[in-house]
């Protein structure tokens, strides 16, 4: 395993403790409880999620990298911030899908910790209360150090890890969950990002992180649309069930096809390296994932065209940082 996995899984192990103490039952004997429970915070955390917040960090550590403003100690505490609140976000949403019911149509998807009785409900709630407060904790630190942009950022953010499934109006039940994925996880964690290390904001910052954020919001429409139906039953109001299947395959074309688009127009702009047109390589596999979810139905099938687009983020994310990294490295 990776130097990453395992730090991933040592925080992981240390949440567990932390929490599990209350709920385990005294009876059930250490070396049998503990690798399941890892492995359920684990899975509870939706690693394969995660690459939403690698990507755009690792892009706004490039391109302070470019400007001469590089500081490993901040993008470090960066990273580990931006991923307490995407597991924030990850758990609460499992608490509130789970307790609104919306779980209930589903046979495929991501977490699903709680119905399938890994974690009980207070569990995960206080799990996604912890990392939201770590999180929060870093960036304030961020705050004192730097300046009051970060505090506008960590209050969006903390708002949209909170309201994106709890309260009276979630923004996953409204329609509006890839608009907040679209903003969050692409430009303003790469500004956030940038801003840290240099105390200023650039164009390349505000506007380089556009081709990921199209891949975000196309990774989380992915799972809508493979629900469409489920959600529908459960009345989940996402913009697949509100406009339809029609429409919601028009919507994953029009994100799955925007990294593409917007890639060379930011290159042509000035923006990005001509080397971040590598990306095009991954063409032949956008189209597949785009063939599959305009032609199928089947929840199984577009489970995959789920699986194939966070590959597709991912690799979409490595190429474009690389690329951009090299080109930084080469000509400075």
């Amino acid at each position: 395993m990776s130097l990453r996995g395992n730090w991933f899984r040592l925080l992981i192990i240390a949440l567990s403790e932390f929490i599990q103490k209350e709920h385990m039952p005294a009876s059930i004997p250490s070396s049998s409880r503990w690798p399941k429970q890892i492995n359920a915070w684990y899975q509870a955390s939706r690693p394969r999620s995660l690459t939403a917040t690698y990507v755009p960090v690792a892009l706004g550590a490039v391109i302070a990298w470019q400007d001469d403003h590089f500081h490993l100690l901040h993008l470090v505490l960066a990273l580990i911030g931006v991923l307490f609140l995407q597991i924030s976000a990850n758990l609460i949403n499992e608490y509130y899908d789970y307790t609104k019911g919306s779980d209930k149509q589903k046979t495929h998807g991501l977490g699903m910790i709680i119905a399938r009785g890994l974690l009980t409900p207070r569990q995960v709630l206080v799990g996604g209360g912890i990392t939201l407060a770590l999180g929060t904790i870093i960036g304030l630190y961020f705050v004192a150090v730097t300046g009051p942009l970060v505090l506008y950022i960590g209050i969006a953010a903390v708002l949209v890890v909170v309201l994106y499934t709890a309260g009276p109006y979630p923004l996953a039940y409204i329609g509006l969950g890839e608009i907040a994925v679209f903003v969050f996880m692409g430009p303003l964690i790469v500004i956030g990002t940038y801003f840290v290390m240099a105390e200023a904001v650039s164009a390349a910052a505000i506007w380089g992180g556009l081709p990921v954020a199209f891949l975000v919001a196309d990774l989380l429409h992915a799972n809508n649309l493979r629900d469409l139906e489920a959600d529908r039953v459960e009345k989940k109001y996402t913009l697949a069930t509100i406009f339809g299947r029609r429409f919601a395959r028009g919507e994953y074309v029009f994100l799955t096809a925007g990294a593409f688009v917007v890639t060379p127009i930011l290159v042509l702009a000035g923006i990005a390296p001509a080397a971040t047109l590598s990306v095009m390589i991954l063409v032949p596999e956008a189209w597949r994932l785009i063939r599959i979810a305009t032609q199928s139905e089947d929840a199984s099938e577009l489970h995959q065209v789920l699986l194939g687009t966070a590959r597709l983020h991912k690799w979409f994310g490595v190429v474009y940082v690389v690329a951009w990294g090299l080109h930084v490295l080469l000509f400075g």
